[in-house]
């Protein structure tokens, strides 16, 4: 697959040219074998073909999905889709607009499966054929706080954009919504962070399971 030009960490990033002989490896790449490696990724997964990062971390998905509403091409959705990357999580949902920021991702989203939703009642129907359960993310009425919360094992994490937060239509999809407990003076912590904290209480809880 090459390099990443839109990676914006390439230039701190990565490994020079493969010594000579190469290894016999088939989920090696022979344009990065020659040309170095500059990808953020694992030192682990250093010359491996894009297909086979994808496969080795299909074998080890978390149970997790991570679902975003896209309306406002909120700059924190790539942020979010990077931390999911970062948790292996088995699916991204884009809900709403096709088209979402990714410059905050750092083309992370290569190595998940980004799923795409045009409105709550899809998303709801999916995750609903699968029985994932949906767990709304925003400090609402009749939300819970997180960290007394056990989440179920087979969750979709679902965020709202940056600011409005979840629609009236997707806290109803929601089976509960839970809150992350704030002592300052904010009304809400970013978005990211938030989408960050959470995806880390449900691997306390289930990572290791």
């Amino acid at each position: 697959m090459g390099q990443e030009p839109d990676d914006p960490t390439a230039p701190s990033h990565g490994v020079g040219p493969h010594p000579q002989p190469w290894p016999e490896d088939q989920r090696l790449d022979p344009e990065l074998l020659a040309a170095g490696d500059r990808r953020n990724v694992l030192d682990r997964y250093r010359y491996w073909r894009l297909e086979a990062i994808v496969a080795e971390l299909d074998r080890h998905r978390h149970p997790l999905h991570v679902a975003i509403q896209n309306w406002e091409h909120d700059f924190n959705i790539g942020s979010m889709v990077r931390t999911a990357n970062a948790f292996n999580v088995a699916g991204v949902h884009i809900v709403g607009r096709r088209r979402w920021n990714r410059r905050g991702a750092m083309v992370t989203d290569r190595y998940l499966h980004v799923h795409h939703h045009p409105d709550v009642a899809s998303l709801q129907a999916w995750t609903a054929e699968r029985q994932i359960t949906l767990v709304g993310v925003d400090n609402l009425p009749g939300s819970v706080p997180l960290e007394s919360t056990m989440l179920p094992r087979d969750c979709c994490l679902v965020f709202g954009s940056e600011g409005p937060g979840l629609t009236e239509e997707m806290v109803a999809a929601c089976a509960s919504l839970v809150a992350i407990s704030q002592y300052g003076s904010t009304r809400s912590i970013n978005a990211g962070a938030a989408a960050a904290i959470t995806m880390y209480h449900w691997a306390l809880q289930h990572a290791q399971a």
